[in-house]
């Protein structure tokens, strides 16, 4: 009995043995990728709401009074200077030209005459037979005679110009409206406007920029002639860029008060995109496009990815690499950016390492395991960017404000 108590109480001991516990490893730190602060080219824009302008635009109307007898242009094609677009009853005006005429070769033979009577008295002047009354009435009558011979080859002149009215001719190269008067009717100065005749190439683009935005494009591109350091890229209607680039030509004196903006203009070439059977072009008069002014060199500014900036209700940040691998907040002011590429005014400075991959599992304070940014982020890095104004309400009011000024100038 002994022995089983002594082998129970054994086996007992061995049971309250404690057993160890397992050792504890602290977490590694979390993985971020990081790209350094640079100095990168880019292209700053700036974009505004603009409307295509013929340079040229003519008002074809009806010089003299006469049947329209025949048009020879087709609607909405385009036609060289020159080029006969209608053609008047002739009839009544060249009879008026060949009665001119008539006129005076009658009067040129009768001046023949005088000026022969002129020379007669002049030779019977000299002699014993001569009067000087006769001579004088010779002379006056021949300088009449001349007047009058003027004033007939001036109505022919009249005549002729009248016959030519008849033809109605393309003062400029273009593409022509619709036709307002048919053939068979009368049409006369008094009729109004028979067609128009817009020019295609180059073309207007007019645009307001509200006064605060002038002032930055001033100060911007003040020192380099804003003119010259400048570029006109065009957005389409339907989104894309259109392929030609124009330049600034002029800027209007005065602000428009209801409005508060500036009205600037430039020039842009609109080639024909296809010549068979009539020319098409990208352009048209009155069109609606956006108006992007693009420097005309790059500058180069801290750059930093899109992605690497963060926003709260104090503003823009960014998470940066501390040292021994601590998380720091940076408070920054943005400047121009594009979904890819922000540029960055205040806040960072060159060299800084920015966290751009893995942000959402890490936190201020906090120590990570650094690396290079994946490779699609250093090439975005490396792509020329254009980079536009930065979002906010500010812009959006600048372009409810432009939008305005188009539907008051015109637009």
């Amino acid at each position: 009995m002994s022995r089983t108590i002594a082998a129970f109480l054994a086996l007992g001991a061995t049971f309250a043995v404690p057993c160890a516990a397992p050792a504890q490893h602290a977490p590694d730190p979390p993985a971020v990728g990081v790209v350094e602060v640079v100095k990168r080219p880019i292209t700053e824009t700036s974009e505004f709401l603009g409307r295509i302008e013929a340079i040229n635009r003519v008002n074809v109307v009806a010089r003299v009074t006469a049947f329209l007898e025949k048009r020879f242009f087709t609607e909405g094609a385009e036609v060289s200077a020159n080029d006969q677009l209608y053609l008047l009853e002739r009839g009544p005006f060249q009879a008026d030209l060949d009665a001119r005429k008539a006129q005076v070769a009658q009067l040129e033979a009768t001046l023949a005459n005088a000026k022969l009577t002129t020379e007669r008295q002049s030779i019977l002047l000299n002699g014993p037979a001569g009067v000087r009354a006769n001579y004088d009435t010779a002379i006056s009558n021949q300088k009449s005679l001349e007047a009058q011979v003027q004033a007939a080859e001036a109505q022919v002149n009249l005549s002729q110009i009248n016959l030519d009215y008849a033809d109605i001719r393309s003062p400029i190269d273009g593409k022509i409206g619709r036709t307002a008067v048919t053939e068979g009717n009368v049409v006369s100065p008094t009729t109004g406007t028979l067609t128009t005749i817009v020019s295609q190439d180059p073309m207007y683009v007019t645009f307001p920029v509200s006064v605060r935005q002038a002032l930055v494009l001033r100060e911007r591109y003040a020192a380099k002639g804003v003119r010259d350091a400048v570029v006109i890229v065009l957005r389409l209607p339907d989104g894309r860029i259109y392929g030609q680039t124009g330049h600034l030509d002029f800027e209007s004196n005065s602000i428009t008060q209801t409005t508060d903006t500036l009205l600037l203009r430039g020039t842009i070439p609109n080639p024909p995109l296809y010549l068979a059977p009539n020319p098409v072009r990208e352009l048209t008069n009155g069109e609606l496009v956006t108006v992007m002014l693009e420097g005309a060199e790059p500058v180069e500014v801290p750059a930093i990815p899109r992605a690497a900036v963060l926003s709260d209700q104090q503003g823009n940040y960014v998470l940066v690499l501390g040292t021994e691998n601590k998380v720091e907040q940076r408070r920054i002011q943005v400047g121009q950016s594009t979904t890819t590429i922000a540029s960055v005014t205040t806040g960072l400075s060159l060299g800084d390492k920015v966290i751009v991959e893995g942000i959402q599992r890490v936190r201020p304070g906090q120590v990570v395991a650094p690396g290079p940014a994946s490779a699609g982020v250093q090439a975005a890095m490396n792509q020329p960017e254009r980079v536009g104004p930065r979002p906010g309400a500010s812009q959006l009011g600048s372009t409810n404000a432009a939008q305005r000024a188009m539907t008051r100038d015109g637009g």
